[in-house]
């Protein structure tokens, strides 16, 4: 089947509702009360996530963990993608309504990538070799 796998999904979906939460708020916190910290928050945010939750996890596993490629190179390009719109966006030092548009259509972007998930695996492994 090309779908997503129902329990990684679900999986995927608490665990990053629980990690974003507090930035969601935080930054919900900010608009209310002109502040700017939403944008630092988020971004700290990111880059504990990556450095410091990745390393943890290799760190304290029993076994050694075999990753695979592919995934990781789809969220990364998904993710560079994300940072360079977020750097074009932020340039002039605030968001108007269709740059969180194109934002949240991106997002869908990738929720369809995850959706024809095999597929692309497939494509990966033909040009990855």
């Amino acid at each position: 089947s090309s779908g997503i796998n129902a329990e990684y999904g679900a999986g995927a979906t608490f665990m990053a509702a629980g990690s974003s939460a507090p930035e969601l708020f935080t930054s919900l916190a900010a608009v209310t009360n002109n502040s700017d910290i939403g944008v630092g928050t988020i971004v700290g945010s990111a880059v504990f996530n990556i450095l410091i939750i990745i390393s943890l996890s290799a760190i304290l596993s029993k076994n050694v963990l075999l990753l695979d490629w592919r995934p990781l190179s789809r969220d990364a390009f998904f993710y560079g993608i994300s940072i360079v719109m977020f750097s074009a966006f932020a340039w002039d030092g605030m968001f108007t309504w269709w740059e969180s548009l194109v934002t949240l259509l991106y997002y869908f972007i990738y929720i369809l990538a995850l959706k024809f998930n095999p597929a692309l695996f497939r494509l990966l492994d033909i040009i990855g070799g």
